[in-house]
């Protein structure tokens, strides 16, 4: 068998996998996500092999997600680690077999505190199985590997139970982007997740005139703003806005005309708890490289220039 034909068969075997997996599960899915949503401390992630690298993954998204979450490894839990683990936690534990001999200390610990346990594994009559509040069982599928049972299926299993898990309490807590946002600050996720009032320009950086406004006078300001527009306003309303292009396109009437005779009327404008992403999304639609931000009464708060969200590292 060629290197290509064998990738494409473990993938195969891995998403047959999944399929079972959403034939399978039942009503335990509802009573582990209502456990883990009512407990008072944290959810803890333990495992030993592949599957602790796994449950650290689970244990990451569940936190990202608006579930407070840590992974204990299981051998260290028997060393010390098991002060980490409270009565107000749940404990999400993981093991195929259900017979990792590192997780005992953890199951007598959990009996002995009363502390909510949930479990993945294959065998529901395994130690693991028996000891859980409540079991996740993971179907009977093969792993991808044919020679040896290498964890392959089974791992991609849990760690697709594991994402269930995460995006139901997600859905069940009412989690928001803006949620989000606070526990993904950083990198290309965290500037999509800014705000235009994170990132608009306020006060005196505003260009703007009122439609009285000599285009003379309206082109000074723009020059000195250096956001390539100018902003009309009638009275605390935002009216219309001109920009560097229409400048250059009424050149020879600049002289004669005010900011209402150039002003595009009834601009496009965004609020300040827009998404910096969809900022970027109308900019590319409407073909613009700024836009205005203004309040429930159209009285410009800001503006955001394309060059703005290219600084946070948006684009």
């Amino acid at each position: 068998m060629t290197s290509l034909a064998a990738g494409k068969r473990a993938l195969e075997t891995e998403l047959a996998g999944l399929r079972a997996l959403i034939d399978h599960l039942d009503t335990a899915f509802a009573q582990a996500v209502d456990l883990m949503a009512k407990a008072p401390g944290r959810v803890i992630v333990t495992g030993i092999g592949k599957s602790g690298h796994v449950g650290k993954k689970i244990a990451a998204t569940l936190a990202s997600t608006g579930t407070p979450a840590q992974f204990v490894h299981a051998a260290e839990a028997s060393h010390g680690d098991m002060g980490m683990i409270s009565p107000d936690d749940v404990i999400l534990a993981l093991s195929k077999s259900g017979e990792s001999q590192e997780l005992s200390d953890v199951l007598a610990y959990a009996t002995r505190f009363k502390i909510p346990l949930v479990a993945i594994t294959a065998d529901a009559g395994s130690s693991l199985g028996q000891a859980a509040t409540v079991c996740l069982v993971l179907p009977k599928v093969p792993e991808a590997t044919e020679v040896v049972a290498a964890p392959t299926t089974s791992t991609t299993l849990t760690m697709a139970l594991g994402d269930a898990l995460a995006v139901a309490l997600l859905e069940h807590k009412g989690f928001t982007a803006q949620d989000f946002r606070t526990f993904h600050p950083g990198g290309k996720l965290g500037a999509q997740l800014k705000t235009l009032g994170d990132v608009m320009h306020t006060g005196d950086d505003l260009p703007l005139v009122t439609p009285e406004t000599p285009m003379t006078e309206a082109a000074v300001v723009m020059t000195e703003k250096r956001l390539g527009c100018v902003g009309v306003v009638d009275g605390q309303r935002l009216v219309g806005i001109i920009t560097d292009g229409d400048l250059r396109r009424h050149i020879r009437t600049l002289g004669t005309a005010t900011a209402q005779n150039l002003m595009s009327a009834q601009p496009k404008t965004l609020t300040a708890n827009t998404l910096a992403a969809e900022a970027l999304a109308l900019m590319n639609t409407q073909g613009i490289t700024q836009v205005f931000v203004t309040d429930a009464h159209g009285a410009p708060q800001g503006i955001v220039h394309l060059h703005d969200l290219l600084r946070i590292g948006l684009v």
